[in-house]
């Protein structure tokens, strides 16, 4: 049973990521998702990257919530793979 509760939550840590990176991606090729899907892409993130975001300080243009929570979901990918 533990082997399964691992394995579920390594997929979910990586499926996440994944996520957080289409959506970098996304921010670069359709910035107001217009698309279906990248509007589902940041339906699905911005519950994990506004509060990380309401916590940074203020950096122009430049968000880096997606940075910290890509190096968050590794460090538990990390402590969840052992």
């Amino acid at each position: 049973m533990g082997i399964f509760l691992a394995n579920f939550l390594q997929l979910l840590v990586l499926v996440l990521w994944a996520l957080v990176l289409a959506r970098v991606v996304v921010s670069w090729v359709d910035p107001q998702a217009r698309n279906p899907i990248s509007g589902q892409v940041v339906a699905l993130t911005e519950p994990f990257l506004a509060p990380i975001r309401r916590l940074l300080p203020a950096t122009g243009g430049l968000d880096l919530s997606p940075l910290i929570l890509m190096l968050v979901l590794s460090a538990l990918l990390g402590v969840v793979g052992r």
